[in-house]
């Protein structure tokens, strides 16, 4: 039989864990961001370069006038695309989050019931009925959690709905 000095190991380690996928997801998220920044960058200066050189070669100011606002619409086309991909990681990020605390949330709840169970029957409590006053007040307390866990990830998955570009405008 495992002690509960063992159970709260065993609960720290879970949490440790998630902790750790919480943040490896993060620095994945982070990376994707940033190198999507960089590529972006990078193309708007070679672009902005080639520009540059084609602008010297116009005599017409008309036709000087034209390319700079294709230039522009080009520019400003490129930042809208980056600043897209980096909502849809976002958003993606936000509903991978949101799986895993709401998947912590239930599993870890779980598991402290468990383990104040085991803690309330491993003392000498003789009296039957604040035994049962016990539990019964365990049981409200975890159909309390449980529904507060199904709201918050109900209320989390709107959040997340709610920032997603809509389909039609990609």
């Amino acid at each position: 039989m495992a002690t509960k000095q063992d159970q709260m190991n065993e609960l720290q380690k879970k949490n440790l864990e998630a902790a750790m996928r919480l943040a490896q997801m993060s620095i994945e998220n982070s990376q994707r961001i940033m190198e999507l920044q960089v590529s972006t960058a990078k193309t708007l200066f070679e672009d902005g370069v080639k520009n540059a050189k084609a602008m010297t070669a116009v005599k017409d100011p008309k036709e000087l006038m034209d390319l700079r606002t294709q230039f522009a619409q080009a520019t400003t086309e490129k930042m809208l695309s980056c600043a897209r991909e980096i909502a849809e990681i976002t958003a993606r990020t936000q509903n991978e989050v949101g799986k895993l605390v709401g998947e912590q949330l239930s599993t870890g709840s779980n598991d402290m019931f468990d383990a104040m169970q085991k803690l309330f029957k491993g003392m000498p409590i003789t009296d039957q009925n604040a035994m049962t006053a016990i539990q019964t007040a365990m049981d409200t307390t975890r159909s309390a959690f449980e529904q507060m866990t199904r709201a918050s990830a109900e209320a989390f998955q709107a959040f997340s709905n709610m920032t997603q570009p809509p389909k039609g405008r990609r």
